[in-house]
């Protein structure tokens, strides 16, 4: 299998994977290559297998990374996805393994999973098996799982940031994004909308700009997180379909 590892150079002409096809990411996918661009120069790395489908690992110093954790001298995975029919064939282990080939000489490395499988978020069952363990944990379901390169290195963490699921914002749908994933904008844009309309409730949208306000972030989950009358909701992009089949449990709250 190629792999292929995007640059400044080819970054405009390569498929950034995730959002292929679906016209309403088109503006997405442009502000997700100019995150990408600005990324680089902290050591973010974004591999992919030469295929047209979601193959794909994206990396960079804990440091530097865009979620409210204490990892210094760890790398950080920030997205890890293989889609489809490309699973089962060997591409996860060897894009984790070229992560860990960059990885040398860090603590280990770290990503954010859940206890159970959930949209956005790396399988744990799957990290469980290439020996990765629980670091941390964060409500209401968050995980922080690490596969350790030194033996006497301090665990990673959250930040206390994150170890309470509210938020300061006590009125109506809060979402906090940033540009990480080409499919946030149009939802942020459109959707929250209609969202607002036909539920009735204020909407507050929270663009995180900086990798310091990310990582102060009141959610783990920094790319997409919803807040209703400040508690935590769901890190999972909402429509108003995923909306009205939450709303019967928060409509009283």
């Amino acid at each position: 299998m190629k792999l292929l590892t995007l640059t400044e150079e080819n970054l405009e002409q390569e498929h950034i994977c995730c959002a292929i096809a679906d016209k309403k990411t088109t503006a997405g996918v442009a502000m997700k290559k100019e995150w990408l661009k600005n990324r680089f120069q902290d050591g973010l790395v974004f591999r992919k297998a030469d295929v047209r489908g979601k193959v794909f690992i994206e990396y960079l110093p804990a440091e530097n990374a865009w979620c409210p954790i204490e990892g210094d001298g760890y790398m950080f995975i920030n997205c890890f996805w293989v889609a489809g029919r490309y699973q089962n064939q060997g591409y996860g282990t060897e894009l984790l393994n070229s992560c860990l080939l960059d990885s040398i000489g860090k603590k280990g490395i770290v990503i954010v999973s859940s206890t159970k499988k959930r949209p956005y978020l790396s399988d744990k069952a799957y990290l469980l098996k290439k020996g990765f363990e629980v670091a941390d944990t964060a409500p209401p379901y968050f995980e922080l799982l690490v596969k350790g390169l030194q033996g006497d290195s301090v665990m990673p963490k959250f930040r206390d940031t994150v170890k309470t699921s509210t938020f300061n914002h006590s009125q109506g749908l809060t979402v906090l994004y940033t540009d990480q994933c080409p499919f946030v904008d149009y939802h942020v844009q459109k959707e929250l909308d209609i969202i607002g309309e036909e539920f009735q409730i204020p909407i507050h949208r929270i663009k995180l700009e900086t990798r310091e306000q990310a990582q102060k972030s009141p959610a783990v989950f920094t790319t997409y997180s919803a807040f209703y009358k400040g508690e935590f909701l769901t890190h999972e992009i909402l429509t108003k379909v995923k909306f009205s089949k939450l709303w019967e449990k928060i409509k009283d709250i």
